[in-house]
C-alpha cells in the first residue's frame, strides 16, 4: 500500500496571547491524495478550568465545531467552507492571535489519514 504525504497541527487554546502559554486541544489533518480533511479534538473542561480560570466553555467548544464545519465543507462551513479542500487547510492553519491556534503544520507519510488522524490526536492531545 502506498504512502500518502499529510499535514497536520495542533489546535491550541491560547487563553492569554501575550503569556504565549497554550494547553493542546485538538488536531487538524490534511493528506491531498486521500481527499482528507478533518479535525478531532475535545475540551477536557477540568483542565481547562484549571488552567484558565474565566474561559468561557461553551465559545470556546463553537469556536472548535467552526473548525469542524469547514472542515467538511458545504454551506454549514460558510464562504471558507466552500473554497478547495487545500485553502481551507491554509485559512484553518493560518497564524492568529485568538484564543484558538493552530501550531505550526507539520508533514509526514500515511496509509490511512483517518488512522493517522486519532494516533496523533491521542499522542498530542489526551
Amino acid at each position: 500500500m502506498p504512502k500518502h504525504l499529510f499535514e497536520y497541527a495542533v489546535i491550541r487554546v491560547v487563553p492569554r496571547v501575550e503569556r504565549e502559554e497554550f494547553l493542546n486541544v485538538g488536531v487538524i489533518l490534511y493528506c491531498p491524495a486521500q481527499g482528507f480533511l478533518k479535525t478531532v479534538f475535545e475540551l477536557n473542561v477540568a483542565r481547562l478550568s484549571a488552567f484558565c480560570r474565566e474561559i468561557d466553555i461553551p465559545e470556546l467548544h463553537e469556536r472548535l465545531r467552526a473548525f469542524e464545519r469547514i472542515c467538511a465543507g458545504r454551506r454549514e462551513g460558510g464562504a471558507i467552507g466552500q473554497l478547495p479542500i487545500a485553502s481551507r487547510f491554509r485559512w484553518l492553519t493560518a497564524n492568529r492571535s485568538t484564543i484558538v491556534q493552530t501550531s505550526p503544520t507539520h508533514t509526514g507519510l500515511c496509509d490511512d489519514a483517518g488512522e493517522k488522524l486519532q494516533q496523533l490526536f491521542e499522542q498530542l492531545v489526551q
